[in-house]
């Protein structure tokens, strides 16, 4: 493998890491994504047969045939090689691509990757140091090994749904998939310590991640509140902090603007800007407990202030001296002003389109950047890399095992 560097002339993080990826849809590849945006060698096994990553036919943009929009969402920087899994070949082939391969990656149902060879105990023998990271719905042990799930679910059983929206409506599932999200970066993160496990020891390992883990351990405070007091934490009006005031969602002369003042300083500069500087020595406001006592008489007022001005006017005044953000929609997230100023987006050489979507979050030098592949573009390279010849490479395409 060349060393591939940044546009400030520098390896990339995870240059020299090679990880094979049997994944499909959105946490698996969101978190490998990270993983290739620094720099690792992603390569993606799909099945031509099934129509490869179903991520591919998630509408309702596409970019052309197998290449939605969501897909590309998930999979730039990636290569994607074709291969059917429940061959002899197809094992053949993983076992010599997990020779030279530091970590082998699925995000299949619980019961499937022991079935596959995707595991430790099956991998081993092709490479000691193997490190094969699951990410599933419910783990891979115990009574739903073999059951699907998805994001909703687990937002929906760990208790997200309680505690999101009006207090006197329905239960409200986040608007993102966030467990997803959330489970794809921590599979990143579990993945990456097993491979320096590994590299210090010579000896890899199977590492689980899965949505309903991630879902209950995202609770953090929320658990450690229920498990020490018993207290079960409830829907607030205005998306407001249980404990906390002011912070929360408040009205302004157009729309909606979030103020977190968590540090009493927050509060006096929030009432020095608002022209209400009577307030910070106000009995009833002058620190946290007081407020909270006081939280609908202390939002009045606040509603009542916020009204003079716009969204936009208010954000000027408060200008970093109070923790305050405009609520937008997608597009005015997408085009605010401080998104072009720290270059968010990224544009991509598309083979039909310019793929436009938003940067890795981690900097550490600009990466080149490449689109999500198509599917099987790189079988050939990633086969003679392996040390297939040609006569076995087209054996395999005849036979349909790539």
């Amino acid at each position: 493998m060349s060393t591939e560097l940044n546009r400030s002339g520098q390896p990339l993080l995870l240059e020299g890491i090679r990880i094979i990826a049997v994944e499909q849809y959105g946490a698996g590849p969101f978190g490998t994504q990270h993983l290739a945006d620094l720099g690792a060698e992603v390569i993606k096994i799909e099945s031509r047969s099934d129509g490869g990553d179903v991520g591919r036919h998630v509408g309702p943009h596409y970019f052309g045939e197998n290449d939605s929009q969501f897909y590309q969402s998930f999979n730039r920087n990636k290569k994607s090689i074709t291969v059917n899994l429940k061959t002899d070949d197809g094992k053949q082939i993983l076992a010599r691509l997990a020779k030279d391969a530091d970590a082998v990656f699925n995000n299949l149902r619980g019961d499937l990757p022991s079935k596959l060879g995707l595991d430790y105990n099956a991998l081993k023998a092709a490479n000691p140091k193997i490190v094969c990271g699951h990410l599933s719905a419910y783990g891979r042990e115990g009574s739903r090994t073999s059951w699907p799930g998805y994001d909703y679910l687990m937002q929906a059983e760990a208790g997200y749904l309680s505690v999101t929206g009006e207090p006197n409506g329905p239960p409200v599932r986040m608007g993102l998939s966030i467990i997803d999200l959330m489970t794809g970066t921590t599979a990143a993160l579990g993945l990456l310590a097993g491979i320096l496990s590994a590299r210090s020891t010579g000896v890899g390992r199977d590492v689980d991640v899965s949505l309903f883990d991630v879902a209950l351990h995202n609770l953090a405070y929320v658990a450690t509140w229920y498990l020490n007091t018993g207290h079960v934490l409830e829907r607030e009006p205005r998306s407001s902090h249980p404990s906390l005031t002011p912070s929360q969602l408040y009205r302004t002369k157009d729309g909606w603007i979030f103020l977190m003042c968590n540090k009493e300083k927050f509060w006096g500069n929030l009432c020095e800007k608002l022209g209400r500087p009577e307030w910070i020595v106000k009995e009833e406001y002058k620190n946290f407990t007081n407020r909270l006592a006081n939280r609908e008489t202390v939002n009045k007022d606040i509603d009542e202030a916020l009204s003079e001005r716009t969204t936009d006017e208010w954000m000027s005044v408060f200008a970093g001296a109070v923790p305050a953000a405009p609520v937008y929609d997608v597009r005015q997230a997408l085009e605010s002003d401080f998104v072009q100023e720290q270059n968010r987006i990224l544009e991509l050489d598309h083979p039909t389109a310019k793929v436009r979507t938003v940067a890795s979050p981690i900097r550490a030098g600009m990466h080149p950047n490449r689109p999500a592949p198509s599917m099987g573009e790189h079988n050939a390279e990633i086969l003679r890399e392996a040390g297939f010849t040609n006569e076995q490479i087209e054996h395999f395409v005849k036979t349909a095992v790539v």
